[in-house]
């Protein structure tokens, strides 16, 4: 039986204006991620995944790499409790 879960990211670097909130959009929905992602005004991206656990693991393995042009120097992650409440992934302005 698949366990869900629930993780609150923080991610910090080269993090905007690189498409990393649509790189992020497009793996959620491909890997079937609910959830947000957004812009923060000191410059980081902040992201919630919720969903099977393997499928998070897997969406943050990809956030820690980031699109190409991204540099990824730090990714705060937050276990919150899972909770269905996201219907899709969208992305938060």
């Amino acid at each position: 039986m698949q366990s869900f879960v629930r993780r609150h990211l923080y991610i910090s670097g080269r993090v905007q204006g690189v498409g990393f909130r649509a790189f992020i959009l497009q793996h959620a929905r491909k890997n079937g991620v609910n959830g947000w992602v957004k812009n923060t005004y000191d410059g980081k991206v902040e992201a919630v995944f919720s969903g099977g656990e393997d499928k998070v693991t897997s969406l943050i393995k990809l956030a820690k790499k980031g699109p190409r042009w991204a540099r990824v120097e730090n990714i705060e992650i937050r276990k919150e409790d899972y909770q269905d409440k996201f219907e899709k992934f969208t992305v938060k302005y």
